[in-house]
């Protein structure tokens, strides 16, 4: 069964495959349909919902800078390595997909300790677990991969489950720090959702301090289920917690028009970063793209 990481590769991939098996050397059909699926916007005349900075779709052309025909040539391939049974005609080429993969799969990371005996982590005890609420720009953890988010299963063979966070920071601060193992499931709580621009280069959503609060009526981040009260994390394998809604802005602004983002509930994320100074997220947050 194939999958599709956007709604539009979905349609478009369906009226492409329709269209070969009708009819291989007609593609007048396909193109009308995915005219229809793509570049129409039956509600265009219903009020606007959101804020001004992202105004309702209306009828374009050029739907995520690709036209009808554009797209009823595009091969049916894979997205890439780590997505080899997605269907994607519209973002086979994406960059940001790879960077933002989230496998939720366990990994082994080995940590040491910089010159002054600090790993650049802190972990939190949270339902039953002990994960990563904090992550150093350029200290070992952020070297090593070690992301907000992650759930630390074993520290040097020892099971993490049902551990306080004293006790995971104590043994964090007491082991040895030429070589630290440890067991990592990727970010649990978080999910990449991929979405296309539109023609104004807007993905169709409004935040406020980094939580999404809005979203425009048909546009890509509705129709791909983008949900409120879910905190954005990264865009495009880059990490953007604490930064303004302004800076985000910029980034996705500055993306290509395929963009992946990774969110969080809101209220796991609140829960968290609990306590947590918000200059210190701002300012000593990894913030690198992956």
């Amino acid at each position: 069964m194939a999958l599709y990481p956007t709604l539009e590769d979905m349609s478009v991939g369906n009226m492409i495959a329709a269209s070969v098996n009708n009819n291989p050397n007609s593609s007048n059909s396909v193109n009308r349909n995915v005219n229809q699926v793509l570049f129409s916007s039956p509600i265009a005349s219903q009020p606007h919902i959101g804020s001004p900075m992202y105004p309702t779709l209306g009828t374009t052309a050029h739907y995520a800078g690709y036209t009808s025909q554009e797209l009823v040539r595009r091969p049916l391939l894979p997205v890439a390595a780590t997505h080899q049974q997605w269907v994607a005609p519209l973002t086979n080429s994406s960059v940001g997909m790879a960077k933002a993969h989230i496998s939720h799969g366990i990994r082994q990371v080995t940590l040491c300790k910089d010159g002054k005996g600090k790993a650049g982590l802190r972990l939190l005890a949270y339902d039953n677990g002990i994960f990563v609420s904090f992550v150093m720009a350029n200290s070992p953890a952020s070297l090593a991969g070690v992301r907000f988010g992650d759930q630390i299963l074993q520290m040097n063979q020892a099971n993490c489950a049902g551990w306080s966070t004293d006790k995971a920071m104590n043994a964090l601060r007491d082991a040895n720090g030429a070589a630290i193992l440890l067991a990592v499931r990727d970010r649990p709580f978080e999910r990449t959702i991929t979405m296309l621009k539109d023609s104004a280069n807007r993905a169709g959503f409004g935040l406020k301090n980094g939580r999404i609060e809005k979203i425009v009526e048909d546009s890509s981040a509705a129709r791909n289920g983008i949900l409120t009260d879910h905190h954005l994390l990264e865009v495009n394998g880059q990490n953007v917690i604490g930064l303004s809604d302004k800076e985000i802005g910029r980034i996705l602004e500055n993306s290509v028009r395929d963009v992946t983002i990774a969110i969080m509930p809101s209220k796991t994320f609140q829960d968290l970063t609990k306590g947590m100074a918000t200059s210190l997220v701002r300012e000593s947050m990894d913030h690198r793209c992956n």
